[in-house]
C-alpha cells in the first residue's frame, strides 16, 4: 500500500509538472515574447490592423485598454465601432511580426452571453472564441475541423486560457506536402492533439488565403497572430508566444520545445 501511495504521488507530481506551463495565469516560457501585457504601449508597439478586403478602421488601433474586472490590473478589449453587428475583418488586429511554428498562450474573458471573437494562427486558422456554441463552429474548436471542447470552458465573466502548439504547413517545390497541425490545452485540459487543418475557412474577409482557391490555396508564408473583433466585449491579457522549429509532424507539448 505504501508503494502504491508513492506511485500515485509521483504520478500526480509528474502530471502537474507536464502541465505547469498551461492554464490561466501561466507565465511565459524561457525565450517567449510577451505580446499582450495590458498596456497601450505594447499594443501599439507589437500590433496593427489587418488590412484585409473588409477593413474599415484606421490607426491608431481603436481597441481599448480597460480594467480587468476579475483580478484587477488592465487588459485589452475588442472594441471598435466599425465591427458592430459581427462584421469580422473590419477591425481585426494582427501582430506586426510573422510566425511559422510556435507555442502560444492567450487568455480571454467574455463579458456577456454570446460574446464572439477568435484567435487566428498565422492569420489563417481560427481557434474559435464564442460563448454558447458547442458545435464545430463553437468555443475552442479548430473551426470546422473539430467539435467544440465546451466542457473545458470556464464561462462568461471568467478568464480562460488557450495553450497552443502550431506546426505550419510544409512545402516542397511550391507544393504543400504536409498540412498544418495544431495541439491545444484549454484551461489546462488537453482538448486537441495533432489536428490536421485542411483549409482556411471563412472566405477572404476571415484571413490570409481565405479567398485563394476557396481557402485550399494555402501559401508558404509566415503570418502574424490575429485577434478578431466582432463588435463584442471580449478581453485579452497575458498573451505570449515562443517561436519553434518543429522538425517532425508532431505538436505534442513538452516534447519538441
Amino acid at each position: 500500500m505504501k508503494q502504491l501511495a508513492i506511485c500515485v504521488s509521483l504520478c500526480s507530481i509528474l502530471s502537474t509538472v507536464a502541465t505547469a506551463d498551461v492554464g490561466v495565469g501561466a507565465k511565459p516560457l524561457p525565450g517567449a515574447e510577451v505580446i499582450i501585457d495590458g498596456s497601450r504601449e505594447m499594443l501599439d508597439q507589437k500590433w496593427t490592423y489587418w488590412e484585409g478586403p473588409r477593413f474599415a478602421s484606421s490607426l491608431p488601433i481603436k481597441w481599448k485598454i480597460v480594467d480587468d474586472p476579475v483580478e484587477g490590473g488592465t487588459c485589452l478589449m475588442t472594441d471598435d465601432p466599425v465591427a458592430a453587428g459581427g462584421k469580422y475583418g473590419t477591425a481585426d488586429i494582427v501582430t506586426k511580426k510573422p510566425y511559422r511554428d510556435f507555442r502560444l498562450h492567450v487568455e480571454f474573458l467574455i463579458t456577456k452571453l454570446g460574446g464572439n471573437s477568435g484567435v487566428y494562427l498565422q492569420n489563417r486558422f481560427e481557434i474559435q472564441v464564442l460563448d454558447g456554441d458547442k458545435t464545430k463552429h463553437g468555443m475552442g474548436a479548430v473551426i470546422n475541423e473539430t467539435e467544440s471542447p465546451y466542457h473545458a470552458y470556464n464561462g462568461v465573466g471568467k478568464w480562460n486560457a488557450y495553450d497552443i502548439t502550431f506546426r505550419a504547413a510544409r512545402f516542397e517545390d511550391g507544393k504543400m506536402v504536409q498540412k498544418p497541425l495544431v495541439s491545444m490545452y484549454f484551461n489546462g485540459k488537453k482538448v486537441h492533439e495533432n489536428v490536421e487543418i485542411n483549409k482556411v475557412w471563412g472566405g477572404p474577409n476571415s484571413g490570409v488565403d481565405g479567398g485563394n482557391n476557396n481557402g485550399f490555396g494555402i501559401t508558404d508564408t509566415p503570418q502574424g497572430l490575429k485577434l478578431q473583433c466582432e463588435g463584442h466585449d471580449v478581453r485579452y491579457r497575458n498573451t505570449w508566444i515562443k517561436e519553434l522549429d518543429l522538425k517532425e509532424a508532431n505538436t505534442n507539448f513538452n516534447e519538441d520545445e
